[in-house]
């Protein structure tokens, strides 16, 4: 069944589309929700000029994620996490933590843009991948550090 989407709908299509969908996703969703209606030239008329505009902020929305996919691009962030003498952190580094640091560095970034395939565990340097679209992405670099601990045995100086 065609019909003419009157919302822009994920993985279906964009407003003012027509799009060939099956007929009960038409009938019992698509309908009765008024995302979509029965195209017609009538319908296809009134929804041409807000089709036009989305377009446009469509246009200037993906050049503003090219930007920011370019400006993310080799971008370094450094964090420090408690860790045993072997390097191994006590707790994680997550998607979130990567993305406040490079928020306080003033990149536009959300937490679910940041993707990695587990929490960094050690410390070291890695690469994560920040998915600014669909099909744009920037590779950042995560330095994870060990915080200062005091060594067992060494006093610490008090003011007496």
């Amino acid at each position: 069944m065609k019909v003419l989407l009157c919302e822009d709908v994920e993985k279906l299509g964009w407003l003012g589309d027509v799009v060939e969908v099956k007929n009960g996703y038409a009938r019992n969703y698509l309908l009765p929700q008024g995302i979509a209606v029965v195209p017609s030239d009538a319908n296809i008329r009134s929804l041409a000029e807000e089709k036009a505009r989305r377009a446009e902020l469509r246009l200037l929305a993906r050049q503003e994620k090219e930007r920011l996919a370019q400006a993310v691009e080799g971008a370094s962030v450094s964090l420090t996490a408690k860790a045993n003498e072997q390097g191994h952190l006590f707790g994680s580094v997550t998607e979130k933590d990567i993305a406040e640091s490079l928020r306080q560095q003033g990149f536009a970034v959300s937490d679910e843009m940041v993707r990695m395939d587990g929490h960094i565990k050690e410390v070291g340097t890695r690469e994560v991948a920040v998915r600014v679209a669909s099909d744009l992405k920037a590779i950042v670099q995560v330095t994870v550090s060990a915080e200062d601990q005091p060594v067992e045995g060494e006093e610490t100086s008090r003011d007496e």
